[in-house]
């Protein structure tokens, strides 16, 4: 169970969600004004083809853990919005609620509302081809129990990853047996750099990006028109264990074409798009193209809140001008790895030009600006959708927005650095902040004048101000609550589920503090297993204590006899570097093992001594040297509840 942190918060300020206050009401009511609510094209979208909805719309685990429950959700009910809730974000919570298994066409199936991504099923001629098997092993199963209670179980040959993240490949082990995939019953297929993505992104930077997911997709918000009621891409991101067998077949050339149990797929590869890995299909006998995760009814990220390397939104629109004319004149269906299909070769072709549109009009009109001069913020605040775009429900900002995409852009060409001087080397935050209020006359001072524009409607204000009350003094219970409420009145305002979901979890933590889960591994047995050494050795690396290898020096031979690979490890200046491919006659030890046994070390499930007794590692030269080795890297689980909203302990 979950427990506060050891800030006191008066019970007066617990489980305290207020209603909307009349500018949020005016500023909802002015959204639904000017928005064409009346349409419904894209519920009879999301409806068309049900075959049959989720089973009690939940997944439970085997001992009766509830992992996924659209239950949660009943209160998404009818066309009115609650004043909490901006109408063009509750209009897409309510899309999102389709679920179950629909017919897209002949042959080809999807799973839609049992976590937020959905699995595609083609219908080959000997067994099944699915796509993307979402994120946990429980809901994978779950999903495929139901499409073969009502289609005819045969067995997996194939399962595809259109992309590295990880609610497209984790549930892989519910749905195939890596025994089989050994054996070659089973192929993996995957974008070029599958592997290497999905290192880079959840296993270097995992665990800061998973405690800022938490305040992206409002897991820990209660349910509610008060709290998290979307994710923009689905509802939210199911519970259960992830996973990851890695690929059979990589797609390594622009444009290939393979025939997979009798259904032909043109592969496009689309990379550092929305994945740095990714790539859309063909399939010619279905007149079906699937654009993945590039053409989503809604406009997407090119920085997610989470946090990852900016994306490029010139060649993302490319990529999709490139489908356009490979493949859009033969398409009667688009479908994506999320949301609803497009049906029909003019409404496809429309979809995918608005889309195409999107991304490279928020990124040459950024550039303009930048050319001119403007700052992020500022260029954030000026730019907008033009006519024709803006008032299209299918590039509306319910996962990024056009505001944190701009400044994306501007991070990709320009850096954080905005040139001016005075930025270039600030006081870091928690002493800015006691600065800043003593100029400002005290806390006391500031809060009085906050309070006064919070009952303006200027919450963004309130917001930014009281952020540096709350850093100069995390105690300060008024400046927390006043700046909660800033923050939930912009949540209720928030067209973004993203932009909504944090918001009111940063409110939440100001009101709760920060809530403290147990620790855990951040980093599963089989991504570790899929890590290239080089990948391997820079966690390592990353996670080197130089005040505890300070003096040390040592240069290890690595020689991974499972890989047929050898490397040069060396530790000097508290730094980590290697040698591929390279072996030393100067080293200090040489280790033969597997990478399996030093997998196993690392997670704990296996000492140097014990493997050395077992026959699975040996050592020639001073083996003090490994022990050395695993006492300055940090092998224990760094904590993943740090501290956002208040400053950390420790920090400067």
């Amino acid at each position: 169970m979950a427990t506060a942190s050891a800030v006191p918060v008066p019970a007066s300020h617990l489980d305290v969600a207020r209603d909307a206050e009349p500018a949020t009401r005016a500023a909802n009511a002015a959204m639904a004004a000017k928005l064409p609510f009346a349409e419904q094209g894209d519920f009879e979208a999301a409806k068309r083809g049900l075959i049959a909805p989720v089973p009690d719309g939940m997944v439970k685990s085997k001992s009766g853990t509830v992992l996924w429950n659209l239950g949660e959700y009943a209160f998404i009910d009818g066309e009115l919005a609650p004043a909490t809730v901006n109408p063009s974000l509750w209009r897409m919570a309510r899309l999102n609620m389709a679920n179950g298994l629909f017919k897209v066409t002949d042959r080809l199936y999807q799973l839609r509302g049992f976590d937020i991504s959905n699995m595609t099923v083609i219908e080959g001629d000997t067994g099944l081809i699915l796509i993307d098997p979402l994120t946990t092993a429980e809901v994978s199963r779950a999903a495929l129990a139901h499409y073969f209670s009502h289609r005819p179980k045969k067995p997996v040959v194939a399962v595809i990853y259109t992309h590295s993240h990880v609610d497209h490949y984790g549930g892989v082990r519910g749905v195939i047996d890596e025994a089989d995939v050994k054996a070659g019953k089973v192929a993996v297929i995957a974008p070029d750099g599958f592997m290497e993505a999905v290192s880079g992104e959840n296993v270097l930077a995992g665990l800061p990006m998973g405690r800022r997911a938490q305040f992206q997709f409002g897991t820990m918000l209660p349910r509610g028109a008060r709290g998290q009621v979307d994710a923009g891409l689905g509802k939210g991101i199911a519970r259960g264990s992830t996973g990851l067998i890695a690929p059979t077949m990589s797609i390594v050339q622009p444009v290939e074409e393979h025939t997979i149990d009798g259904i032909t797929i043109v592969f496009q590869l689309a990379p550092e798009t929305e994945a740095p890995a990714e790539m859309h299909m063909f399939y010619p006998q279905l007149g079906v193209l699937n654009m993945a995760e590039n053409a989503c009814p809604l406009l997407h990220n090119f920085i997610p809140l989470r946090g990852a390397v900016a994306r490029d939104p010139r060649i993302w629109a490319k990529y999709i001008g490139d489908a356009i004319a490979m493949y859009a004149p033969a398409t009667e269906v688009m479908i994506g790895q999320h949301h609803w299909p497009v049906w029909g070769r003019e409404a496809v072709l429309d979809h995918l030009e608005s889309q195409r549109d999107l991304y490279k009009h928020i990124h040459d009109q950024t550039l303009r600006l930048m050319n001119k001069g403007w700052r992020p913020a500022e260029i954030a605040e000026a730019i907008d959708l033009p006519p024709g775009l803006a008032e299209r429900w299918t590039v509306r900002g319910y996962y990024g927005s056009v505001s944190h995409n701009v400044k994306a852009v501007y991070q990709r060409y320009l850096s954080w650095y905005d040139a001016n001087p005075c930025n270039l080397h600030p006081l870091p935050p928690a002493r800015a902040a006691a600065k800043f209020v003593e100029y400002m006359g005290g806390a006391a001072a500031v809060i009085a004048r906050a309070k006064a524009d919070f009952a303006k409607g200027e919450y963004r204000w309130v917001a930014q101000v009281m952020k540096e009350v709350v850093y100069a003094d995390p105690k300060n219970i008024e400046a927390r609550a006043l700046c909660a409420d800033a923050l939930e009145q912009m949540g209720y305002q928030a067209e973004s589920a993203t932009w909504r979901n944090a918001f009111l979890y940063g409110a939440q933590e100001l009101r709760h503090g920060v809530f403290q889960l147990p620790v855990r591994i951040a980093i599963g047995a089989d991504t570790l297993a899929g890590l290239s050494s080089d990948i391997f050795f820079d966690l390592m690396a990353i996670r080197l204590d130089p005040a505890k290898a300070a003096g040390q020096s040592m240069v290890i031979n690595w020689h991974f006899t499972d890989r047929d690979e050898k490397l040069v490890l060396t530790l000097r200046h508290s730094t980590l570097t290697y040698r591929l491919g390279e072996w030393s006659d100067k080293a200090t030890a040489s280790v033969v093992t597997t990478r399996d046994t030093l997998d196993a070390m690392v997670l704990g499930k296996l000492t140097p001594p014990q493997a050395m007794q077992a026959g699975k590692l040996k050592i020639e030269g001073d083996p003090s040297r490994l022990a050395v080795l695993f006492t300055v890297v940090e092998m224990e689980p760094n904590p993943l509840m740090f501290d956002i909203l208040t400053p950390g302990e420790g920090r400067p």
